[in-house]
């Protein structure tokens, strides 16, 4: 398997197809919610394994460091091999090069105890999206919070 991460245009269209088969399709959330103007100013992971799609996440990191991780998205015949946490941990990586000093993630609520493994904090619930309950969580980057 190969994880790219960058934002050019090919790679957008694939992720953003990754996520049109997870949150529309799978997820029955609706297309408006997903694409938005962040997409050609984020950082996207796009895995690959030979020339099939896998799995793609986004992360929009502002001038004051503050991040966002969201669209993490892995086509249904591949969960379960740690694709997510791969993905996860080359953004928290790549965010520190970036110069971020905290990531939040809007996750589904049942999805807290796996993104506490990696250091993010729960913060509250926020927007039902589909019927989906989301959470808010937060991870600071170089806080001994952090230390697993």
């Amino acid at each position: 398997m190969e994880v790219t991460v960058g934002n050019s245009p090919d790679l957008i269209r694939k992720a953003q197809f990754i996520r049109n088969q997870v949150f529309v399709v799978e997820q029955a959330i609706p297309e408006v919610l997903d694409l938005d103007d962040l997409d050609p100013i984020s950082h996207h992971v796009l895995v690959t394994d030979a020339e099939n799609l896998v799995a793609t996440a986004r992360l929009y990191i502002d001038d004051c460091g503050h991040a966002i991780m969201a669209r993490v998205a892995v086509l249904q015949s591949y969960r379960g091999l740690g694709i997510a946490s791969k993905m996860v941990a080359a953004l928290l990586e790549h965010a520190t090069q970036q110069g971020a000093k905290v990531i939040e993630i809007h996750a589904h609520q049942y999805l807290k105890n796996y993104y506490e493994k990696f250091g993010f904090e729960f913060i509250r619930e926020v927007e039902i999206v589909g019927e989906h309950q989301l959470i808010e969580m937060r991870y600071y980057i170089n806080s001994k919070r952090n230390v697993q």
